[in-house]
């Protein structure tokens, strides 16, 4: 999934424990509150002396303070799901292309990509200072939205297999067959997740810091989504990733004095398990046309697209000295990212957002001095409630923003047919 992962502006917010976040025999969702747990949720907490962040354990960073904008878990109506892709349900689900993207995925091109080397831990040494504690974040937040996606597709591929009995006979419910290569594909798609966010995980432990995933899994909110809306997001995600990747990889090739770390020199073939993800999202939105072909996808279509690109120019801004010491302008970086992602999305969305009419990003940036103000706020002394007061007048402006960039004339989309060479024309 996205470094940024996806649609955090606007979501519920329910924490849950993913121990209890499994599912009943009929497939609902069960949700139960775990007690709060702050930034550490560590017993015994210290801090790493190079870079000041707490730590859980040597070696072991705690992971950042939920807010709002950083990458976040999700869970779904896995009942509903499985209606969405049950063969019996939907006996005339178009599944031509779900199948191709199957043996896309069972081609695992890139099983031996994710191979480090010694460069990688002399490369994070002789990064020091202010640089090594923004890519620790960038490594950080990066990890936790791979590892969002990992345990979100693996769960969609436990559940889209043959359910079995299990007991459901007797409450009058017969064993449903879901849909096997589509549970396979999401299955694959984890692989693909698990193997980035360990990728990342290891990056991480070269500045002598990692993240507990166990831990993250077991305490970390969890955000729910119906199932179409998890369509939408990962869809966009995925593809906002692609864009992102590629294009600090082509920037890093042609200015090889800003590649600071290897990492981003797997960033060409990485990217495409992220284009390959959204293919096959966008070949799932296709096979159901009821999400593509009436107002309410139009408005959800816009909706997405908004939230998507708004909490990524947000959380960039934010980290504006990462992008500098790799030698991009963040607002150049974003808003090509952003036009791109919108063109792919417009092939498959019956709508998408304006980018290129300049109010767009005239309300992007004024969204980004709020921000500024929204943290600035927030690193003050004052107390909680003071704070919430203060903000008010600012997230009064952020919606109002929102809301412009919202009702702007869309632009009408959709041709449906994503074409198969599309992916071809990126290199």
């Amino acid at each position: 999934m996205a470094s940024i992962g996806a649609v955090r502006m606007f979501a519920p917010r329910t924490r849950v424990s993913s121990r209890v976040n499994k599912t009943n025999s009929l497939g609902r969702c069960q949700r139960s509150a775990v007690r709060p747990i702050g930034a550490a949720g560590a017993t015994n907490p210290g801090v790493d002396d190079t870079t000041g962040f707490e730590t859980m354990r040597k070696g072991v960073k705690v992971a950042a303070k939920e807010n709002i904008l950083t990458p976040r878990f999700y869970t779904t109506d896995f009942e509903e799901m499985e209606k969405l892709f049950s063969l019996e349900i939907n006996p005339n689900l178009d599944m031509s292309e779900i199948e191709a993207s199957l043996q896309e995925f069972k081609n695992d091109y890139n099983q031996t990509h994710f191979v480090r080397n010694e460069t990688f831990k002399k490369a994070a040494d002789n990064i020091q200072g202010d640089t090594r504690k923004i890519f620790i974040e960038f490594l950080e937040r990066s990890c936790t939205a791979e590892f969002s996606g990992f345990l979100l597709y693996k769960e969609l591929g436990r559940r889209l297999k043959v359910r079995t009995d299990n007991g459901i006979r007797a409450r009058g419910i017969q064993p449903m067959k879901i849909n096997p290569a589509v549970a396979e594909i999401f299955v694959l798609l984890s692989r693909d997740e698990a193997r980035h966010a360990g990728f990342l995980n290891k990056a991480l432990s070269d500045f002598n810091l990692a993240l507990d995933l166990g831990f993250l899994t077991k305490n970390r909110t969890y955000t729910y989504f119906s199932p179409k809306f998890i369509v939408y997001a990962t869809f966009l995600s995925e593809k906002i990733g692609y864009w992102r990747y590629i294009t600090i990889y082509r920037h890093l090739q042609m200015n090889p004095q800003y590649q600071l770390y290897p990492l981003f020199e797997y960033f060409e073939n990485w990217c495409q398990d992220e284009n390959r993800h959204g293919d096959f999202l966008a070949a799932v939105l296709k096979a159901h046309p009821q999400l593509l072909n009436d107002w309410k996808a139009r408005f959800w279509s816009r909706f997405f697209c908004l939230s998507v690109y708004v909490t990524m120019y947000l959380n960039d801004h934010q980290r504006q000295f990462f992008y500098e010491t790799l030698g991009l302008n963040t607002t150049e970086f974003d808003m090509h990212v952003i036009h791109e992602t919108n063109k792919t999305a417009a092939r498959i969305f019956p709508e998408v957002l304006d980018t290129y009419n300049p109010k767009f990003k005239q309300h992007m940036d004024n969204m980004v001095a709020i921000n500024e103000k929204l943290v600035a706020i927030d690193k003050n002394n004052a107390p909680d409630m003071v704070k919430k007061i203060q903000k008010l007048p600012h997230m009064a402006s952020m919606t109002s923003e929102l809301l412009t960039v919202f009702l702007m004339k869309p632009i009408d989309a959709g041709t449906v047919d994503l074409a198969p060479s599309q992916a071809s024309m990126v290199y």
